[in-house]
């Protein structure tokens, strides 16, 4: 019997080799090949392969095809023939192509993001001799954090089980079989039996089964092409079974990021095609208007969400500001003016919760909003606000100038309250406010020899990671590990001594715990966990965010807003001196409204990649820069008279030490050609 397993790679290089060394594992004394499609990764991937696994074949893609079309890529080479689609049938035209390759009996489509158990290949292939009306056969899928993946098991996504799943009413009756059909919560997650759709994460097939049903459909980008491809399955007159006797973990979310609205539209869309080939027109109308239903209920909750996350602190902060404002005015007019209705209402409701708004904006620009939080920022920014303030209540007019006071003690109080507010949420123990984060070092176990543990304190001294005192080993084998763990921060696991069985059997029994898991790989000098990846490495990188920081990000923007604005007050000057007239209105508005900023990379694509010139080849393009808004100006506009510049250069050191001085400095040089 020959396997082959296939692994479509993009941009997780630690999880890709990780799982093809448990991949070559679980492959021990079984004739199998296994394949990896790059889809155009700039974290050194594709390096990585040739150097570690020279027995892996390789397929580097110049660009990203999708998951759909890049398995389908290597599944055509173990097949040895060439498949065409016509009118949505697959068929086969297989050539006579002299291989070495054993002919290939079974193929299972792997993520780069899992590990999998020692007997896991075995135990499937057994599995599939033992049943032979098997087609396609899914495994138990456990997360970083030891908790079953309902993904492990699937219905179709009919009309009214997708309205279960979106309406949430699936998560009140789970194991409801009408309800909870799109996860099958009916079916037992320990037990074998029959699903209608296998997990593109872990899917394995019989030649035979792949043969008859074709490659996957390639008019999916990414999402609904397991799904589509095990109705095929079935429909070729084979069954799907999920298989919970052995395991694999997948770390979920890896290879691909959820939690923004293109997620949502690729997925939904996904399933709209799999309506519009399977479903009659009227059902296919009808799941149509659920998904974008579905779409939009979707957006408008992410909308809210973000609103509350981002609004709910500086609302509380202007409540509690105005609060003090209010009050200091209201004693100020009792016992210094002696009359409590002496500040009019126009004074009240408009000129102080002005006052609040530009404090809190001077805390805003300074950074007092940023994670983790730090109060020398945030009084920075208020001082600086209540400083804007006294200067612009000096040249009010004297109508105007109520209380010099109250704009001193109520901007002194908003600092007060605002700091007091952080300290309350830091001993509360808010994400990301806590004010002191290195306060107690973090307590490890480590499970492994004691080889492994020395070779982990040594890249927790690489890495800078304070270790003494709070780091207890333990034999892989120590009964104690059968139980409950003791209350620790994080478990890492050495897998050259721990299994992956051994992996997941802790971290099911300790899902409720509330520590991390983080694997160290054997022969790998980084740390592995659910979304998290730490490596030496990142101490050495380039620090090429600089640019793309939360306050540098909002300090160009800020230019480009004031710097357009006033370049459109003073444009009955300026428009007339232009030598591109016909541009200067176009790209202020440009400008103005966020479309483009003032200076952007010499070298630049729409997501901020450098382009290729001419015979230069995107394999030989180094990492892409920070994504920022296309340019009126390029960093070469910096030096004009300088006939061929180091764009290169110009642009990285744009990105890495990025100063507003630099725009300013380039929109002065060009002023008089926008």
């Amino acid at each position: 019997m020959h396997l082959s397993v296939v692994i479509v790679n993009y941009n997780v290089k630690h999880f890709l080799e990780q799982c093809l060394r448990s991949v070559f594992v679980a492959a021990e004394g079984i004739d199998a090949d296994v394949w990896v499609v790059d889809n155009n990764s700039t974290d050194g991937s594709v390096q990585m392969v040739r150097e570690r696994f020279p027995q892996v074949h390789l397929i580097a893609n110049s660009d990203n095809p999708g998951f759909a079309k890049a398995n389908n890529q290597a599944l055509r080479e173990i097949l040895n023939g060439e498949v065409k689609a016509e009118n949505g049938e697959h068929s086969y035209q297989h050539t006579n192509k002299s291989t070495n390759q054993l002919p290939t009996d079974y193929v299972i489509l792997l993520n780069p993001d899992t590990l999998v158990q020692e007997d896991t290949f075995r135990t499937c292939i057994d599995f599939f001799k033992s049943h032979p009306d098997c087609g396609g056969l899914s495994v138990k899928m456990i997360n970083g954090e030891g908790q079953f993946l309902k993904e492990s098991k699937r219905g179709f996504p009919s009309p009214a089980t997708s309205f279960f799943k979106v309406s949430g009413l699936i998560n009140l009756f789970p194991h409801n079989k009408k309800v909870g059909a799109y996860y099958m919560g009916h079916l037992a997650d320990d037990e074998v039996n029959e699903v209608d759709v296998l997990p593109g994460a872990f899917l394995m097939i019989s030649r035979e089964a792949l043969e008859k049903t074709g490659l996957l459909d390639e008019s999916y980008f990414m999402y609904g092409e397991d799904i589509d491809f095990s109705w095929r399955i079935k429909l070729a007159g084979f069954k799907n079974y999920y298989l919970p006797t052995t395991r694999i973990l997948h770390y979920k979310g890896e290879s691909t990021r959820k939690s923004s609205m293109n997620y949502v539209y690729t997925f939904y869309n996904a399933m709209a095609i799999f309506a519009r080939k399977y479903f009659s027109k009227g059902g296919a109308r009808s799941y149509a208007i659920l998904i974008q239903l579905a779409i939009w209920l979707r957006a408008s909750w992410d909308f809210l969400k973000r609103i509350v996350r981002y609004l709910a602190v500086p609302a509380l902060d202007f409540a509690v500001s105005l609060g003090g404002f209010l009050a200091i005015k209201q004693v100020w007019a009792t016992y210094w003016a002696e009359n409590v209705n002496y500040y009019p209402t126009f004074y009240t409701w408009t000129i102080l919760p002005l006052y609040v708004l530009i404090l809190l904006l001077g805390s805003f620009l300074a950074g007092g909003y940023d994670k983790p939080v730090r109060i020398g920022r945030i009084i920075q920014g208020m001082g600086i606000g209540a400083l804007c303030l006294l200067v612009f209540y000096s040249l009010m007019d004297e109508t105007l100038r109520f209380s010099r006071a109250i704009v001193l003690l109520g901007s002194l109080w908003s600092i007060g309250a605002v700091a007091a507010i952080r300290g309350i949420m830091s001993i509360a123990g808010t994400d990301g406010y806590s004010l002191s984060p290195n306060r107690r070092r973090r307590r490890y176990l480590v499970v492994g020899s004691e080889e492994e543990t020395r070779r982990l304190c040594e890249l927790f001294d690489a890495m800078g990671i304070e270790h003494n005192g709070n780091f207890v080993a333990v034999n892989p084998e120590d009964k104690a590990l059968n139980g409950s763990l003791p209350k620790t921060d994080e478990v890492i696991f050495c897998s050259r001594d721990v299994s992956v069985s051994r992996i997941l059997d802790i971290t099911q029994r300790n899902v409720d715990s509330r520590s991390a898991f983080r694997i160290l790989p054997d022969g790998m000098d980084v740390l592995i966990g659910s979304n998290y990846t730490g490596s030496p490495d990142d101490l050495y990188e380039p620090d090429f965010g600089n640019i793309a920081n939360a306050t540098n990000h909002r300090s160009k923007r800020l230019f480009d807003f004031v710097s357009a604005l006033l370049l459109l007050l003073l444009s009955p000057i300026l428009f007339w001196l232009q030598k591109r007239k016909r541009r200067y209105f176009a790209d202020c508005f440009s400008v103005l409204f966020g479309k483009k900023s003032w200076v952007g990379y010499s070298r630049q694509t729409e997501n901020g990649e450098r382009k290729a010139e001419s015979g230069e080849r995107k394999a030989d393009i180094f990492e892409p820069l920070p994504a920022i808004k296309r340019g009126v100006f390029k960093t070469r506009d910096r030096m004009p008279r300088v006939k061929n510049p180091d764009c290169e250069r110009l642009d990285r050191n744009y990105a890495t030490e990025y100063r507003v001085g630099t725009d300013l400095t380039i929109l002065l040089i060009n002023l008089l050609r926008i």
